[in-house]
């Protein structure tokens, strides 16, 4: 250890030099890292009388972090989302020490093992078609402050931008062509290029020229005082439109809209239209795409269809004749070798179940549908050929 300027030591270099250039985390990243360890600094001088300058290594212990926690929670009304995040940001720091100063090793392995708190997940906002071609009817595209409003919703919505990717936007990250394309720089410093329709490309043309959006050095988007637009400013300006909304279609915007809602949003209508998960994980930036099934997971039409595309049907043995039921095997009476190859056991089982499409199963009568347009040969040809199987299980 240093002795007692360790802790200042460590954490000058944690935001000098780790975080923007060795991991490259974005602006927004490092900006609430920090506001986590001067509410941390704080706490220790008004609950411990430890100001920054006597703060040593030693002093941040799974007991004094868990009471910083504590203390957000109930003196200050946080949320459990915020308090989880808070920790991240410690749990990150205790990471990055624990290999640089091993003689702490043991004090990070406790504070590493202070375990989030599991959050209610709320469901997700978005709006359906008709609200946003609604919201995008509102601003009158003569008046040059409603221009910039417009141009600020289609693109959020068309590009599936996140707010903060929005707002770091300059003009030259719009390139125009046939096929218009917005670069984004999303987390991790990492780019995209998303296509743009014609319709929305011709908004933002007229924007960027109306208003005097042409320096490539200047943000694409500013308020009154040509100062970068905030995310406050962002929602400020979201708000006032779907209030207006509201008065003229009551039975519409029955959720809280915010910027997000409208990448949510988008990501819904193309996985509605039958766009490909992949496709849209690549739209919305995302690392992988079980990140992007969580749309496909909270729309109830796109569950309902894959349910009846997926299903298997059940119905009770009594709506068939005895003779019926004589003819179908009972799928507990089936012995596979799990040892056998996938082939061998694939063909046992059917020789022994006989009819897969419809079996029996302690007293009740299985029917089954197989999943996509594959049936049973298919199964077999791929578990010949090397190409897998909807039968894995066997």
């Amino acid at each position: 250890m240093k002795g007692q300027n360790d802790f200042a030591y460590h954490l000058t270099k944690y935001f000098s030099d780790y975080l923007p250039n060795q991991v490259a985390a974005s602006p927004n990243t490092i900006s609430s890292y920090r506001d986590t360890f001067i509410q941390l600094m704080e706490f220790f001088k008004s609950e411990y009388n430890l100001p920054p300058e006597k703060l040593s290594y030693k002093d941040f212990t799974a007991g004094t972090i868990e009471s910083f926690l504590h203390h957000l929670e109930t003196s200050r009304g946080i949320s459990i989302s915020t308090r989880n995040q808070r920790l991240a940001a410690i749990h990150a720091f205790f990471r990055y020490i624990q290999y640089r100063d091993p003689a702490g090793f043991e004090q990070s392995a406790q504070v590493l093992a202070i375990p989030f708190k599991k959050v209610a997940v709320k469901p997700m906002e978005y709006m359906v078609v008709e609200e946003v071609k609604l919201l995008f009817s509102i601003p009158d595209q003569k008046e040059d402050g409603q221009l910039r409003d417009l141009t600020i919703m289609v693109l959020l919505y068309e590009s599936g931008a996140r707010v903060q990717e929005l707002i770091d936007l300059t003009p030259n990250h719009i390139r125009f062509s046939a096929n218009t394309v917005v670069e984004l720089h999303g987390k991790g410093n990492k780019t995209r290029l998303v296509p743009i329709n014609a319709d929305a490309a011709n908004i933002i043309r007229n924007y960027i020229r109306r208003c005097h959006r042409t320096d490539i050095n200047e943000p694409l988007f500013v308020n009154r005082d040509c100062k970068k637009l905030t995310r406050a400013g962002i929602q400020y300006i979201i708000n006032k439109y779907v209030s207006i909304a509201r008065e003229n279609r009551p039975d519409l915007f029955k959720g809280h809209i915010t910027n997000h809602s409208f990448r949510h949003s988008k990501a819904m209508h193309l996985l509605e239209a039958g766009v490909n998960l992949i496709y849209i994980r690549d739209l919305l930036g995302h690392t992988s795409v079980v990140t992007t099934e969580v749309y496909a997971k909270t729309n109830p039409k796109i569950k309902e269809e894959q349910l009846k595309k997926h299903s298997t049907a059940v119905e009770t043995a009594q709506k068939y004749t005895d003779k019926q039921k004589e003819d179908l095997i009972d799928a507990s009476d089936v012995v596979i070798d799990r040892d056998a190859p996938m082939l061998k056991r694939v063909l046992s089982y059917i020789r022994q179940i006989r009819n897969p499409y419809c079996y029996l199963c302690n007293g009740v009568i299985v029917k089954v549908s197989m999943t996509g347009e594959k049936d049973i040969a298919d199964c077999i040809r791929e578990a010949m050929f090397g190409g897998g199987s909807g039968m894995q299980g066997i």
